[in-house]
């Protein structure tokens, strides 16, 4: 994996590069949709390349580990060949899945226990094992095994989780070293910063990770709960601390104001599940504001879900439609909303890449932020 740096903004951080791996370019900043357990709820993957213009999508480990297995992926040829995705994939760690598991699992230096959400059953991931099982997925891109400490924390104990969280990427390290990719290509590792909300321990973790000099580096603990004002100063200050000639990956962020801002602190890459999950409940996003369009407001209204959209649904379906589908419980009204709200949240980013080219960003995202926080 290689990634250029060719533009920053005259007047934020933000940037705008090319990440180069085996199975295509990424052009950032770029928002990934979450393909949890192999796919993207509801979406073929030729309507995500065609229609949404995915450039690269995300998997994850715990859940794939339980389904379909590993020995199925690696038969498969990976999860690419698995699921029909040729583009860029990346893997996280399945440690977020074991910090949501807080009453399913055990903590200790050697790894995580948990009780599978599935069957009950008892499963042990180790540094060494996330590593394995990452490999066995295939994805480009895999993640270092953490712990994400629940906010809020107690110093003490947000101190000795990023300590063995940094231990534990040792080890990831050492078992990549020891092993050899299944597919024929490399992945690349991203270390995580942990720390939970103080500065100091941030601080310490950004330097630590960027010591290992891997090949991206991701940015934890954020987005559990803790106020916007605290995600805000510690993405900015981790992108301080992280190496330039890098992408940076903020994790499970989020709002599309919250992608903007947090574009302008310098983040290169993005995921979250909030485009397909409240599209689901028939939340759509748009660049005038929010839509939820299972008020009554929209029961008798016959235009365009979004005209200035550049979805196919945008245009193809109307608010009414849709509304109708989501009360009545469609499956179609799910998946216009998650395709309408990924494409939403990729043209986003596409535009603030073109801002950022221009050198306008920090005044179009100040003028854009009020608008997608608007309830219509």
């Amino acid at each position: 994996m290689k990634f250029q740096l060719k533009h920053t903004d005259p007047k934020s951080a933000a940037r705008a590069g090319i990440i180069t791996t085996v199975h295509g370019k990424i052009y950032t900043p770029i928002f990934m949709p979450v393909g949890t357990a192999g796919t993207v709820k509801g979406v073929h993957t030729k309507d995500l390349k065609e229609d949404t213009q995915a450039q690269i999508i995300l998997g994850n480990t715990y859940h794939l580990f339980l389904r379909p297995g590993t020995a199925i992926l690696k038969e498969a040829g990976g999860l690419h060949k698995f699921n029909g995705w040729d583009g860029p994939i990346l893997t996280d760690s399945g440690g977020y899945q074991v910090y949501s598991l807080a009453n399913q699992r055990k903590i200790e230096e050697r790894g995580a226990t948990f009780a599978s959400h599935i069957d009950g059953t008892k499963h042990l991931f180790t540094p060494e094992r996330v590593m394995d099982i990452q490999r066995e997925i295939g994805a480009d891109m895999i993640m270092a095994f953490d712990e994400c400490p629940p906010y809020p924390s107690s110093y003490e104990y947000a101190k000795e989780s990023m300590q063995m969280t940094h231990r534990w990427l040792d080890r990831c390290i050492d078992r990549l070293g020891e092993t050899q990719p299944f597919y024929g290509y490399n992945q690349s590792l991203f270390p995580i910063i942990q720390g939970s909300t103080f500065d100091d321990l941030r601080e310490e973790s950004a330097e630590y990770i960027a010591s290992k000099n891997a090949d991206g580096n991701a940015i934890g603990g954020l987005s559990v709960g803790e106020p916007m004002e605290e995600m805000y100063k510690h993405a900015a200050g981790a992108c301080n601390l992280l190496p330039k000639d890098k992408p940076r990956y903020l994790m499970g962020v989020g709002t599309p104001a919250n992608i903007l801002e947090n574009i302008s602190l310098g983040v290169d890459m993005f995921d979250c599940v909030m485009p397909t999950r409240n599209g689901r409940n028939g939340q759509l996003f748009t660049s005038e504001g929010i839509i939820n369009i299972r008020n009554k407001k929209w029961e008798n209204i016959h235009e365009p879900i979004d005209p200035n959209g550049t979805s196919f649904v945008d245009t193809a379906y109307t608010k009414a439609y849709v509304r109708h589908l989501i009360h009545s419980k469609e499956s179609l009204g799910a998946q216009i909303a998650s395709m309408h709200n990924i494409r939403f949240y990729l043209w986003l980013v596409e535009e603030a890449r073109k801002q950022i080219i221009s050198g306008d960003f920090a005044s179009w995202k100040n003028y854009m932020i009020p608008k997608l926080e608007r309830r219509l």
